[in-house]
């Protein structure tokens, strides 16, 4: 059985996915679907928006599913 991985990553932050937490209100696919896109594997990609964006998103999620911590070791600009 194949798992995919439910952490997702860029320079400066990582978003975690609990599906079973995951109550399907779909606020981050309509408010960020450049970000959060439903038919497409995988789902999250954080190359399509701002970080600060990101986060503002995911702590919109009304189920706490979408969670996110910042990387402490960001690449030097």
């Amino acid at each position: 059985m194949d798992m995919y991985t439910n952490e997702f990553s860029n320079d400066e932050i990582t978003v975690t996915y609990e599906p079973s937490v995951c109550i399907h209100a779909e606020k981050c696919a309509k408010q960020l679907s450049n970000v959060f896109r439903t038919s497409i594997i995988p789902w999250i990609n954080l190359d399509n928006a701002e970080t600060n964006s990101i986060i503002n998103q995911i702590k919109k999620c009304p189920s706490g599913a979408l969670k996110y911590h910042k990387n402490e070791n960001k690449k030097a600009s």
